[in-house]
């Protein structure tokens, strides 16, 4: 549409024709457009998501002798689940944020009941 004569879109004529890896703006939404607006909103969910996870932790865990909060992974889903089903998402983005710790890639429901997760 950037190259129709006829078309009388602004936007169009108004965005980069082609963005190259390393450019600032490479992967990203156009600043001040809906898109980048629900990237914001979610990346601000999730991180709701990612407190109320920890505070559960804190609350259902038991102190250890380093002073850390753990809790196995059959206590936390039994517990969290209730509130969201996304809980080893979420789990895997506190992880990400060096809030959590726990051995292996995933975690699955029965199979890794007893592995623990320490807040950090």
């Amino acid at each position: 549409q950037r190259k129709n004569p006829f078309s009388n879109d602004d936007r169009l004529a108004s965005k980069p024709l082609h963005t190259h890896r390393g450019d600032s703006t490479y992967g990203r939404p156009p600043e001040g457009s809906q898109t980048e607006q629900r990237g914001k909103d979610a990346h601000s969910h999730v991180g709701k998501e990612v407190e109320e996870l920890c505070l559960i932790i804190r609350r259902t865990g038991e102190v250890g002798e380093d002073g850390h909060v753990s809790v196995t992974f059959g206590q936390l889903f039994e517990t969290y689940v209730t509130i969201s089903n996304k809980v080893v998402g979420i789990l895997l983005r506190a992880r990400k944020h060096g809030l959590v710790h726990f051995e292996g890639e995933m975690l699955w429901q029965g199979k890794d009941d007893d592995v623990i997760i320490t807040l950090l």
